[in-house]
């Protein structure tokens, strides 16, 4: 097992989460992506494409199922890279057999919310509400193949017009700043 990259990926994730929690008590985190947040973001996708150049994508077999889990933490936090989160997302498909598949429905979901386009999994959130889903009946299915908990049939929202593949978000700065980060 690579025990130093192991080290190196829970400090970055951890790091990145004290930093999060520090700018939420400050409240700090809304009203766009805070810049510190985004340095963290930036730096620790850096130190990850380091890693997986020299390891590939971070399994439980070579780094532990935390530092594994903590790769993907970092992925899932680098909204401000799309092609990196896309192109993790593949090579995490590639060892499905080797890493948490909970963290690839997330991570699905995630950039199906930056793109615009209805999620699967339904793990993200919007608004106060569930973000729109592919198909209501079958998340709670898709959720307890992957033990993750049910969701209430009432609080699951459907997108009902995701055969015209339109773009589910309206705000202009939200899709200047999707635009200017490679997802649309």
């Amino acid at each position: 097992m690579e025990e130093q990259i192991a080290h190196e990926l829970i400090e970055l994730a951890q790091h990145d989460l004290a930093v999060r929690e520090r700018l939420l008590t400050e409240n700090k985190l809304s009203g766009g992506y805070n810049s510190e947040m985004e340095a963290v973001h930036k730096a620790n996708a850096a130190q990850l494409r380091e890693i997986i150049s020299l390891i590939g994508w971070p399994t439980r077999s070579k780094v532990g199922a935390e530092a594994s889990d903590a790769a993907w933490l970092i992925v899932q936090h680098s909204i401000g890279e799309a092609s990196f989160m896309r192109a993790s997302y593949q090579l995490m498909l590639n060892s499905m057999d080797d890493i948490n598949p909970q963290n690839v429905a997330y991570l699905y979901d995630r950039i199906c919310y930056f793109e615009g386009r209805p999620q699967r999994y339904g793990t993200q959130y919007g608004d106060r509400q569930m973000y729109p889903v592919e198909d209501k009946a079958v998340v709670n299915i898709l959720r307890e193949e992957l033990k993750l908990p049910l969701i209430a049939s009432t609080d699951i929202i459907e997108d009902t017009n995701a055969e015209k593949s339109g773009d589910l978000h309206t705000d202009a700065g939200f899709n200047a700043w999707r635009r200017e980060a490679g997802w649309i």
